[in-house]
């Protein structure tokens, strides 16, 4: 089975190869277009070049610089692996975040970036290099040759859910043959017979298969055993239909999850002392920076919610937290102060008319919510969590959706999984799509997936979706 085949898992959270080889040769062309940069104004000016080794820190720098915006912005994304605009678009925007924040770096520790005249060029350089590679590339990437192929054993609705995620612009597999098992209704119309496939193991390596995922709708006598020791000890990789689809969406499915798979599964590690630690020392540590630069932001804030309309310019509400636990969140007012009648919850509309003027342009900029950084620093909270909600919300959700209290087994925190890869929602079906992401980061937490969600937070902040 080809390597290009399968997906690396880095630190419990799965990379497609296609997006692992494009950020590898990214590095490498971001690390090229630095040293070109300095190349070309080093003659510019007439100065000796000395070997590359002499200056590898600042080359290091802007191709770390520069890739972590890029990552911020989602140009590893599935609609900017597609689309050459839009990728176009997102690296310019990474591109410049890159370069605003060397500029910054280059006044504090000058020795590990490049001067200014040489980041110009070296932008511009990689701006093209960044394009050409994908231009060159962009069928491939999304093409069959970086494209897992499966076998899927059932043809039933859990098998028809896997067929509509194939469906989807920018899949990362391909299912070469649906077969029925005869264990419930057939919905794969084209599904292959079980009962005509005299040998499976065979069939599936004759496929070309490099994955089988068994998506039976009946598992109770009617697992293939034989079948499935077979398959597995010619090599191709067997897998259960939620392990599948929490490993191709980022969430844990909760229509095919039960709770011996959260069990059993990989996941919710309880060694993880050092992780912990590591996690509320970050907490602590960008907390206290954050607040003590944001603090002219807070107090203007606060100022002009005064000045815009009658009421407190903070707001203080009961959220619940680690273990069921309920704390105080403090944030910059944003809704009338008459926004609940007699404190009943209420859930926030798309383009809710208790959010005053100004409320509109706290929450589009994210500025509302500095003040929580006051309950991180306290512990209440962390900076990467499932968003806290109000205890009525919370027992409302709970009669209706399995699993919603598992979601706070981990701190809640101010930016999450959820946050950054589902627009805000208010709704039943929106908390449901939100605690399958929730799922996922309890299950799957390194300090790996928490750097990810907060730097591609800057994406949310930048093109806010959905923020209300």
């Amino acid at each position: 089975m080809g390597w290009a085949l399968r997906m690396i898992r880095l630190f419990k959270h799965y990379v497609p190869h296609a997006v692992l080889l494009l950020g590898l040769l990214d590095f490498v062309l971001l690390l090229c277009a630095a040293e070109g940069g300095w190349i070309l104004r080093a003659r510019q000016i007439g100065m000796d070049v000395d070997h590359v080794l002499t200056r590898l820190p600042p080359l290091l720098t802007f191709a770390i610089a520069i890739q972590t915006g890029m990552i911020a912005v989602g140009v590893y994304g599935t609609e900017a692996l597609q689309s050459i605009r839009f990728a176009f678009a997102r690296l310019l925007v990474a591109i410049s975040l890159g370069v605003i924040f060397l500029s910054v770096l280059y006044f504090l520790l000058p020795g590990i970036t490049l001067w200014r005249s040489n980041s110009l060029y070296a932008m511009m350089l990689a701006l093209t290099l960044l394009l050409a590679v994908r231009l060159l590339l962009g069928s491939m990437l999304g093409g069959e040759a970086f494209k897992r192929r499966l076998v899927v054993l059932g043809a039933g609705d859990r098998a028809s859910r896997i067929r509509q995620i194939e469906q989807r612009k920018g899949s990362g597999f391909l299912v070469v043959n649906y077969i029925a098992m005869n264990d419930g209704p057939q919905v794969i119309e084209d599904a292959i017979n079980r009962n005509a496939i005299y040998n499976l193991a065979d069939f599936v390596v004759r496929m070309g298969a490099s994955e089988v995922v068994l998506a039976l709708e009946e598992r109770r006598n009617a697992l293939p055993l034989q079948d499935l020791l077979r398959i597995k000890t010619t090599g191709v990789h067997v897998n259960e239909i939620s392990t599948f689809l929490e490993r191709e969406t980022g969430r844990v499915d909760l229509d095919s999850v039960n709770p011996s798979w959260l069990i059993f599964s990989d996941g919710f590690s309880a060694g993880r002392r050092l992780s912990s630690m590591a996690k509320r020392l970050f907490d602590i540590v960008a907390s206290l920076i954050l607040l003590v630069l944001t603090s002219p932001v807070i107090l203007i804030g606060a100022i002009l919610v005064k000045l815009d309309s009658k009421g407190p310019a903070f707001y203080r509400q009961e959220r619940v937290g680690l273990y069921g636990q309920e704390f105080w969140i403090v944030k910059l007012r944003t809704m009338r102060q008459d926004a609940e009648v007699a404190g009943q919850a209420v859930w926030a509309e798309k383009d809710d008319p208790r959010i005053t003027r100004l409320g509109y342009w706290l929450r589009k900029l994210r500025i509302d919510e500095l003040p929580q950084s006051w309950t991180v620093l306290k512990g209440e909270m962390s900076f990467v969590g499932p968003r806290p909600e109000r205890r009525q919300f919370v027992e409302d959700l709970e009669q209706h959706l399995r699993y919603y209290a598992e979601r706070h087994m981990v701190k809640p925190g101010i930016t999450g999984w959820a946050q950054i890869n589902y627009p805000y929602g208010a709704s039943i079906e929106d908390s449901r799509n939100k605690l399958e992401y929730d799922l996922y980061y309890a299950k799957n937490y390194t300090p790996f997936l928490d750097l990810l969600i907060l730097i591609q937070t800057v994406r949310v902040i930048l093109w806010p979706d959905g923020a209300r």
